[in-house]
């Protein structure tokens, strides 16, 4: 299941409570096209891989998690593990989503 971030504070508890298991966070926007296009394969990966990963999103019309990430467009994915980002890219490449995931699981 992919959970919603609400704000700075609660990500980085996110961050901090999840430990070596791997975070991936989707910054996306309701009103982008390819952020809707890649959503449904993001959220049945998440559920299918719930075990081993947290998977989170937060809309980057609520600029704060965002901003201080230093996000520059849709969508973009993060990649984290023991508060550190590992990998980050943008775009709605769904081999690319799997592949780092499974590569950084």
């Amino acid at each position: 299941m992919v959970r919603q971030v609400k704000n700075l504070v609660e990500f980085n508890n996110i961050l901090k409570e999840a430990g070596n298991k791997l975070v991936v966070v989707d910054f996306t926007a309701t009103w982008c096209g390819p952020c809707q296009r890649i959503a449904p394969v993001y959220e049945v990966h998440a559920v299918k891989t719930k075990t081993t990963l947290n998977s989170f999103k937060r809309d980057l019309d609520d600029p704060d998690v965002s901003s201080s990430c230093g996000i520059r467009s849709m969508p973009t994915f993060q990649f984290y593990k023991n508060g550190q980002k590992l990998h980050e890219f943008s775009g709605a490449d769904q081999a690319t989503l799997l592949k780092k995931v499974e590569e950084l699981r």
